[in-house]
């Protein structure tokens, strides 16, 4: 294996887009290419990269999709400076959890993004 990319399904993906720009993200590609409403994104920032796919594009296939926004994982991103990244953040987003020692000795803080996922930054 080489690398890890996830492909969330959201319904929005040009609101998705400029939520991750805050972020640091940076448009990789888009289907269309170009487009001002594009059904598919893919992100980067540094070595995480991040795909967004409309909701609709999968309608009437693949049912084991859930549709509601949001999901039941972590997204666990590990950053240079965490500290640094929540001060540019967050009055930009939803924090959940301000920075915090954890006992595995990381740096952490937790936020949702515009879809309901939950972003944890760590160093």
């Amino acid at each position: 294996m080489e690398s890890l990319s996830p492909n969330i399904y959201v319904k929005d993906v040009k609101k998705t887009m400029d939520f991750y720009l805050k972020l640091g993200f940076n448009p990789v590609m888009t289907v269309p290419e170009g487009a001002e409403e594009p059904v598919w994104a893919m992100m980067q920032n540094g070595n995480v990269t991040m795909m967004f796919e409309s909701v609709q594009s999968i309608e009437g296939r693949l049912p084991e999709i859930s549709r509601q926004p949001g999901g039941s994982l972590i997204l666990y991103i590990k950053v240079q400076d965490v500290n640094a990244l929540f001060e540019s953040v967050k009055d930009q987003v939803t924090v959940l959890q301000d920075p915090h020692k954890t006992f595995y000795g990381a740096t952490e803080f937790m936020i949702q993004d515009c879809n309901g996922f939950v972003l944890t930054f760590a160093d």
